[in-house]
């Protein structure tokens, strides 16, 4: 016999899943780069984290004993689950394409995976601290600053906070910045028209993702204005791709998997934006 499908003949293909997907997976996930991101090894699936709380330091005499301040953390536990796409990949609809499929079934594989990673991080928002802005009025950038403020009451350092919002409700503040892209408002304004993007307001950053699903109403979207300790990925077993062949089918099973959990740490830092788009 002749023109077997072995493991041998079919490795190229199964290479270019792999390569492909790891690629793609840590280029699309947004959230999983602005937050605390931890690896759980040595068995078990979940992880534990301490969260200290903050102590104030006092004013002592001379010559007059310290007293002691109980450092007593509390803990968050972040539990590990499996999440994953299948699909079956037969010979003839493998050989008979123009297009190099494995990439394809790599691309879809990978960006499927990471939008999973991000909506998890994102539905984590709905635990934030406090909230500012409605989804029954237009987001504007004093609601960011008023965020901000929020966050610096709480003495969060404002270096290592973010601010993601909806790609439509990042329109509004864009089209607050520019005048309605007519006339732009200072340097942040100028910006805003010339790229496309706002930069940063308050001295946070501004990033925008498609994930964000709205609420209960289209154009009713969450968005936040958080630090990086705030929320936490935990990852078992980054994104794996394994195949299966069944013979009688005459078809491969593509299988791709990563096992992680997600949870919040510190609520105080994160503060849930809202807004109503005018675009929707």
């Amino acid at each position: 016999m002749a023109n077997e499908s072995t493991s041998s003949t079919l490795s190229e293909l199964y290479t270019e899943i792999v390569a492909e997907a790891l690629f793609v997976a840590s280029e699309k996930s947004l959230m999983r780069g602005l937050v605390k991101n931890y690896a759980i090894s040595g068995g078990g699936k979940a992880v534990e984290v301490p969260v200290y709380a903050k102590v104030s330091a006092a004013a002592v005499s001379e010559a007059s004993d310290l007293s002691n301040t109980a450092i007593n953390p509390t803990s968050v536990t972040i539990t590990a689950a499996e999440h994953g796409i299948m699909t079956t990949l037969t010979d003839l609809g493998r050989n008979a394409s123009p297009r190099n499929v494995a990439a394809d079934i790599g691309r879809l594989f990978g960006e499927s995976i990471a939008r999973k990673i991000d909506t998890d991080l994102i539905a984590e928002w709905g635990n934030s601290g406090s909230t500012r802005g409605a989804f029954t009025a237009t987001i504007t950038p004093s609601i960011l600053f008023m965020a901000a403020a929020d966050l610096r009451k709480e003495a969060v350092d404002i270096s290592g906070c973010s601010t993601v919002l909806h790609p439509n409700i990042a329109y509004d503040i864009k089209s607050s910045l520019t005048n309605t892209f007519a006339n732009p408002n200072g340097v942040v304004g100028n910006e805003a028209l010339r790229a496309g993007f706002i930069g940063s307001l308050a001295g946070i950053p501004i990033y925008e993702s498609g994930n964000i699903s709205y609420t209960d109403n289209s154009g009713d979207y969450r968005g936040a204005v958080f630090h990086k300790d705030a929320f936490a990925l935990a990852m078992m077993q980054d994104l794996k791709i394994e195949t299966q062949r069944d013979a009688s089918l005459r078809a491969d099973e593509i299988v791709a998997t990563a096992v992680y959990g997600v949870g919040t740490l510190q609520s105080s830092s994160s503060i849930e934006v809202r807004g109503d788009s005018t675009i929707e």
